[in-house]
């Protein structure tokens, strides 16, 4: 029933469409998704994951699961995490796809809905300690479209795969157009 709903919203109301789609084979890996620019990517990303009928899972800061909406938070597949400084994220989050049989972890790789120059690379360094691939995923609000890219694996050269991952952001606009990953006004 939900299903319906959301796939009545986003594409009837909202207009939008999907391009790509997510591997049904690959049941564990990074979903890197770009721009994070408003809260409104939550919904978006709900609706999505419904629509694909994908399990997808996220991790957010530990304050969002206190009462009164931490249950809800939980529900929706979201995992508590301590950012406090001096903790290897990393390592704690890689250990996480060991213990299931099926983990697609939704991140945004500028860590923050502000303007960023550079996207931060602990999403590249989970997928290396965990050896599982990444699927990029951006919601690009001047399109009205939410494109997925191909599963690949983080190489040895980080430089070549940057390179890969800008050009696939490249033009990608958000909610908030100002805030878009590499957005140039």
């Amino acid at each position: 029933m939900m299903r319906a709903i959301y796939k009545f919203i986003y594409f009837k109301l909202m207009g939008w469409k999907i391009k790509g789609s997510f591997s049904k084979e690959v049941k564990k890996h990074i979903i890197a998704v770009v721009p994070h620019t408003s809260w409104h990517d939550f919904y978006v990303g709900l609706m999505l994951r419904s629509i694909t009928k994908t399990k997808i899972n996220y991790v957010a800061k530990k304050a969002l699961f206190r009462f009164p909406f931490g249950w809800y938070f939980r529900w929706t597949g979201g995992a508590p995490i301590d950012r406090t400084p001096g903790q290897n994220k990393v390592q704690a989050i890689a250990a996480v796809f060991e213990g299931k049989e099926e983990f697609r972890l939704a991140l945004a790789p500028e860590g923050t809905r502000k303007f960023v120059e550079e996207l931060r690379t602990g999403f590249y360094y989970i997928a290396k300690e965990a050896k599982v691939p990444i699927a990029l995923v951006a919601f690009d609000f001047g399109k009205k479209e939410i494109k997925i890219d191909k599963l690949f694996y983080p190489t040895d050269d980080m430089k070549a795969d940057f390179a890969y991952i800008y050009n696939f952001y490249k033009g990608v606009v958000g909610k908030v157009p100002e805030k878009s990953f590499g957005y140039n006004a």
